[in-house]
């Protein structure tokens, strides 16, 4: 059985004894570096499965170390940080964050998320069969095999989460989705309440698929509700190929 290996990247002693105290507790392999150069350096050597990141940094603040890391790999980052404003939220996830946990923390919860985003990689890894599954629909490809989407015949590069919403929406169409099950059926965890993380990642799929993200013709907001798959005439219904 292979154990799960997470990166922590804080810039104080404390949180990351913290932090790996509890993941070891769980039978993690944990590593640690308290800068952002350091950090980028472990991901190279380790390979980790997870990385738990804070946004203040020394030499490179975990924003800029993010960038950097998305194009090495796409597994899970979730910042850790005091920076509690929605601003704060938006830039961590939009520079390729899976989640955002905010200081002071409580570590069975931390820990939770860590099952959460560890457990969904290892499914969607499972799901990518050999056949083609694809949903098409007019203008809009998206193969759920090859975790590709196109627009209008373009690629479209989307993140692990927004890629999962996509799909989760689309083999649904029509279906109002509440936000708390969406955040749920994604990140693996209740919101407990706390939806900005889903809010800023379906902003960011928007902004990519949409051709006109203020209008949106696929991702429609059910006000008071959440979010549904336009699939109504003039947008075709899917056609699943294998």
């Amino acid at each position: 059985m292979n154990v799960s290996k997470i990166l922590v990247v804080d810039d104080e002693p404390e949180i990351i004894e913290l932090i790996t105290l509890y993941l070891q507790r769980e039978g993690y392999a944990t590593y640690s570096a308290d800068n952002g150069t350091d950090a980028l350096s472990l991901i190279d050597k380790v390979r980790p499965d997870l990385i738990l990141l804070d946004v203040l940094l020394k030499q490179l603040n975990g924003l800029d170390v993010c960038l950097q890391i998305r194009e090495l790999t796409d597994v899970p980052v979730l910042f850790v940080s005091a920076k509690s404003d929605d601003n704060d939220i938006i830039q961590g996830l939009s520079v390729g964050g899976d989640d955002y946990i905010t200081k002071p923390f409580s570590p069975g919860q931390l820990v939770a998320r860590v099952k959460a985003h560890l457990r969904r990689q290892s499914i969607s890894m499972h799901q990518q069969e050999t056949g083609r599954d694809v949903l098409a629909f007019d203008g809009l490809i998206i193969d759920l095999a090859a975790r590709t989407v196109r627009v209008a015949d373009q690629p479209v590069a989307l993140s692990v989460k927004e890629f999962e919403l996509l799909t989760l929406l689309a083999k649904q169409p029509n279906r109002a989705f509440q936000l708390a099950s969406l955040y749920e059926a994604v990140w693996g965890v209740d919101s407990i309440g706390d939806t900005r993380t889903l809010m800023v990642h379906m902003s960011n799929l928007r902004k990519k698929i949409e051709p006109d993200p203020a209008n949106p013709r696929w991702i429609i907001t059910m006000r008071g509700v959440g979010y549904k798959f336009n699939a109504e005439e003039g947008t075709g219904t899917p056609n699943v190929y294998r």
